[in-house]
């Protein structure tokens, strides 16, 4: 369906080539200063036609507030969010040739398949022009997580075909138990990442080096697919609901939702698979008190006594969040619609050549990084109002004997 979360819900709209997108945002806590402004820079980030390496297609991704705030304070009331679609070409889809053919490997025949109809441009909501709602809805969810408890969310591109920033090797056949990569995972920030337009890779010579690939498959009008890895830092403990909504798992869920995604890991991830508990294992430390840099109102949120002094496990133990830094990445495939000619078969199931017209990103992954931004707050937001509930109605009771 289209309605994401269960306590911070959000409800995206529209399709690629329509009027406009957005989404309707409910159960955002009230009395939080809130404007476009606070929304517009990652939609800024998200939007196409950054530079030579993302789609030409122009549009401006300027977001309007449409309710469920006044004097510029959220209301509690649901928050109707929404962007115009400037630049459509329908055309670029609107010829005979196009109109025979499903495309490969794009969603053109399954939602046919599924609905009975489908839109004529663009993918339709299969597009990526849908993530505008949710790059919106997680600039609210992360002010409130910011504000509320000094929460940071980052991602950057890890991977761009067979380029890496951090590849596996015989000593580290996981990144998690590299100190270069743990060291990135620990201080990066979204100003560095940007600094690293338009591959946003956090390393001069390896972000040149997928820039230069991302160009090569453009020239030849291919594409490339890669990783975007997130950092979740300063997320309480406690967070996660088992069984079967576990953190990891509604991460999983949140990422593998976005288009073009092939792939989910957390922590040591496939590499982990490759090392013995010995060296995989997290022993607990106790935790250092909390930096005076988390002041105002982060400064109040129960901070874990405990710690581990590896994270291995990615933040996340028995599904439920231990105060480490989460982290995560998460594969994106090369993007379905090239330029080249390719033998497939059409609607009517003949056999025959197609050439894609309009205007394609060769990789999605410098443009996906602020969408998975977006729906790790959206996850995170979602197990706090969660907890909070749980706590607000625990502490109504007794206390209770301690026995550890």
């Amino acid at each position: 369906m289209s309605t994401f979360g269960n306590l911070f819900r959000v409800t995206t709209y529209g399709e690629s080539h329509c009027l406009s997108v957005g989404c309707i945002v409910d159960g955002c806590p009230p009395g939080m200063a809130l404007t476009e402004a606070d929304i517009q820079p990652q939609m800024t980030r998200r939007r196409p036609g950054q530079s030579a390496i993302t789609t030409p297609r122009d549009e401006k991704d300027r977001v309007e507030i449409q309710s469920g705030t006044e004097f510029g304070v959220t209301l509690g009331t649901p928050i109707g969010l929404k962007v115009m679609n400037e630049n459509q070409r329908k055309q670029d889809y609107g010829n005979k040739t196009m109109d025979l053919y499903p495309r490969p490997s794009h969603a053109d025949w399954t939602y046919l398949e599924k609905y009975g109809v489908k839109a004529s441009s663009g993918g339709g909501r299969s597009s990526a022009r849908e993530t505008i709602g949710r790059v919106a809805a997680g600039a609210i969810a992360e002010k409130y997580l910011r504000e509320a408890y000094g929460i940071e969310i980052v991602a950057f591109t890890a991977s761009i075909g067979n380029e890496f920033l951090f590849p596996p090797t015989a000593t580290h056949p996981t990144a998690a138990t590299n100190p270069e990569y743990l060291k990135v995972i620990e201080t990066i920030d979204r100003k560095t990442v940007d600094s690293f337009l338009p591959v946003r890779c956090p390393n001069e010579e390896s972000s040149k080096r997928m820039e230069r690939l991302v160009a090569d498959f453009r020239d030849r009008q291919d594409s490339i697919g890669g990783t975007v890895t997130c950092v979740i830092r300063n997320c309480p403990s406690g967070l996660g609901e088992p069984c079967f909504d576990k953190l990891e798992a509604t991460l999983a869920h949140a990422m593998l939702s976005i288009p073009a995604t092939k792939a989910f890991e957390i922590g040591s991830g496939f590499g982990g698979c490759q090392i013995p508990g010995s060296i995989h294992n997290d022993p607990f430390i106790k935790a250092p008190a909390v930096p005076p840099s988390h002041s105002g109102a982060a400064s109040s949120v129960p901070r874990p006594r405990l710690i581990t002094k590896t994270n291995n496990s990615g933040g996340i133990q028995g599904g439920i969040s231990n105060g480490a830094p989460i982290y995560f990445s998460v594969g994106f495939k090369p993007p379905a619609t090239i330029g080249q000619a390719q033998q497939t078969t059409t609607y009517d199931e003949t056999e025959g050549v197609l050439e894609a017209k309009g205007r394609h990103d060769p990789c999605v992954v410098p443009r996906a990084v602020p969408i998975v931004e977006s729906m790790a707050a959206l996850v995170i937001i979602d197990a706090v109002l969660a907890q909070q509930a749980r706590a607000a109605a625990r502490s109504l009771l007794p206390p209770l004997k301690q026995t550890a």
